[in-house]
């Protein structure tokens, strides 16, 4: 999943990666809606105007440079493909953590986003922003051209609501509940076009935390306990250049760019998002997948696992010059991949045992063996998020040694077949994971543990499956990743609150509480210096549980693409973590029709060009 270079508050949940992917498609029950009126909610927000009482310094940022090539061309269809179909449409409640939810988020806008290579403040559905004498609350002027998909106009009103929509215990979404309630004091309407929203206390990077997303009142109104399923496949108006034109159920969905999208002559926009449709099939079995690529059903492949780009980056559509490779190094922060241990289970409980787990874990070898010594290892949970890193952080390597230390102090022996047992009990564990292109990991992983005495049992299933079972917190060891945000956001992931429940990140179920009280000082810090500090003592904290076991990430990222999709010299910015992948988030490439004519053209003749690779190592 790429990295995102737009800022909103509603990304803020990482996502699954592309290890677990998405839900398959299920039906919600259908729920009464005669509620008795104290079942109501008592939700009461201010959607008057308020003259603006304080004079300040309207901002805007016209200066940044652009990235989208004066080059690019309008038309054309992306076709793209996902291994099983959402769950749901909603971006919010149950089952909404899927793979598809970006190209719904990516298209909600916020009052700001940043420069992903320069991280300066830029303007998005507000044109100008100020900041309050009270540090808590930033004013912004709304583009008085923006425009939901339906046609009707942003309003002051839209982003009141957000606060009504996201504190609602209708939307069944904790986390949301929680931050909009205790980050978020208020939104106040300044006549037309002007809101401003105050934080609950005084805050660095104010505006990471005020730059809301618009909701569309005039598409939910009031909430009742029907959302859930109401809303699972209405298509939600939203403010980005597509929107969801079409789909059927297991099958395909296809966006459409609006082709009068109200911000597509502004500086940050002009040149990007070119395709005038996207349309991604449903195939699940990405063996299958890559024979629709070779045949041009597919436009773009993902090739940055060294078994697709050495073994399948071969033959005579790369021969012969009609689908290039390309190789872009990126300095983005690090999806959290590894081995996530889930304290529930008795087998965890002992600080010794999941110690003595992380000790017999070979990455070498898997680094080796299988990705071909390209990997380099996680060490910290944050890891490339600049100063808030803690570096001093290293991963627990492979030691025989260290595992019979913490085994035998926690009164364990080995058995006859070498696996330690006390009590009658095994130490044995299952890997829970979701793609079967990781069984040759996980196969080197489950050999190397048992040399150090445990056995692990390895689980594959299909993604909706895999991704349920973790949600539900029924796994004894997830293999996924998380993807990131713009700063560490701690508290959805080992804070209690989210512990030994499903449908939260805390996939661990740490219950800390000097877990919770650094998140919590974290959470109300207004000093960034100290917020760096109690980062760094979160990661110590997380490193010290033995909660997660890092595995591997790459400084890289490679795609094998058809030739007629064409982008800039740079065809991304320093976070990228993919030219094609969602092109309502980058959108930087265009479909050159032409092109695209000559080489299918080409194909059926045996007419050759020039084979091409391209290694971008601007960002290396």
């Amino acid at each position: 999943m790429s990295l995102k270079n737009k800022l909103n508050l509603k990304k803020y949940i990482p996502l699954f990666m592309a290890i677990l992917l998405f839900a398959a498609f299920s039906c919600g029950k259908e729920v009464d809606d005669t509620a008795a009126d104290d079942e109501q909610e008592n939700i009461v927000l201010d959607y008057t105007v308020h003259p603006m009482t304080e004079k300040v310094k309207w901002l805007t940022n016209d200066r940044e440079p652009v990235i989208a090539s004066p080059e690019a061309k309008k038309g054309g269809t992306f076709n793209a493909y996902m291994l099983t179909f959402p769950l749901t449409f909603r971006t919010v409640g149950p089952d909404s953590n899927n793979y598809t939810r970006s190209y719904f988020l990516d298209n909600q806008l916020a009052l700001l986003s940043y420069h992903p290579n320069t991280e300066k403040i830029l303007p998005e559905l507000a044109t100008h922003w100020a900041y309050s004498r009270d540090g808590r609350t930033m004013y912004f002027k709304l583009n008085p051209d923006a425009r939901w998909s339906d046609g009707t106009p942003v309003t002051p009103d839209d982003y009141i609501y957000t606060l009504e929509f996201m504190r609602s215990k209708y939307i069944q979404a904790p986390w949301y509940n929680d931050y909009y309630t205790k980050e978020i004091e208020k939104v106040t309407k300044h006549g037309d076009h002007i809101v401003s929203v105050t934080a609950t206390k005084k805050i660095p990077d104010l505006w990471l935390t005020v730059s809301l997303s618009p909701t569309p009142k005039h598409f939910y109104g009031k909430l009742n306990k029907k959302y859930i399923t109401e809303y699972n496949w209405k298509i939600e108006p939203n403010t980005g250049p597509y929107i969801l034109k079409d789909f059927s159920k297991g099958k395909y969905l296809l966006f459409e760019r609006k082709k009068d999208w109200w911000a597509k002559d502004l500086r940050y926009f002009k040149n990007r998002f070119n395709a005038d449709y996207i349309r991604i099939d449903v195939i699940r079995d990405p063996n299958v997948a890559f024979e629709h690529f070779r045949k041009g059903l597919i436009d773009s492949f993902g090739a940055t696992r060294p078994e697709i780009w050495y073994e399948k980056g071969e033959g005579e559509i790369f021969d012969k010059g009609y689908v290039n490779k390309l190789w872009y190094y990126n300095r983005a922060r690090r999806p959290t991949s590894g081995l996530y241990l889930n304290f529930d289970k008795e087998i965890f409980k002992d600080h010794r045992l999941r110690y003595a787990l992380a000790h017999a874990i070979n990455f070498n070898k898997l680094n080796s063996q299988i990705l071909r010594n390209e990997a380099v290892r996680l060490n910290t949970f944050y890891e490339g998020y600049g100063k808030y890193t803690n570096k001093k952080i290293r991963a627990r390597a492979f030691s025989i040694p260290k595992v019979e230390a913490y085994m035998k102090g926690a009164g364990w022996k080995r058995g006859s077949d070498g696996i330690w047992e006390k009590g009658g009990k095994r130490f044995s564990a299952t890997i829970t994971y979701g793609q079967e292109q990781l069984t040759p990991r996980v196969v080197v992983l489950q050999e190397e543990a048992k040399k150090a005495g445990i056995e692990l049992n390895l689980e594959l299933l299909d993604a909706s499956t895999s991704y349920k079972k973790v949600m539900e917190k029924k796994h004894d060891i997830a293999y996924m990743a998380w993807s990131t945000s713009f700063r560490p956001s701690p508290w959805q992931s080992f804070h209690s609150d989210n512990a030994h429940k499903s449908q939260t990140n805390n996939i661990n179920n740490m219950d800390d509480p000097a877990m919770d009280r650094l998140i919590d000082r974290y959470r109300n810090s207004t000093s960034e210096k100290e917020r760096v500090s109690l980062a760094h003592k979160i990661q110590q904290k997380i490193y010290d549980s033995g909660a997660w076991v890092p595995l591997n990430t790459l400084p890289f990222f490679r795609e094998f693409h058809w030739r007629w999709l064409k982008f800039p010299d740079v065809p991304g910015h320093r976070e990228s973590g993919s030219v094609f992948d969602d092109p309502a988030s980058a959108g930087y490439f265009w479909i050159d029709e032409d092109m695209k004519r000559e080489t299918k053209e080409a194909v059926k003749s045996g007419k050759t060009f020039k084979p091409v690779t391209r290694i971008i190592g601007k960002y290396k």
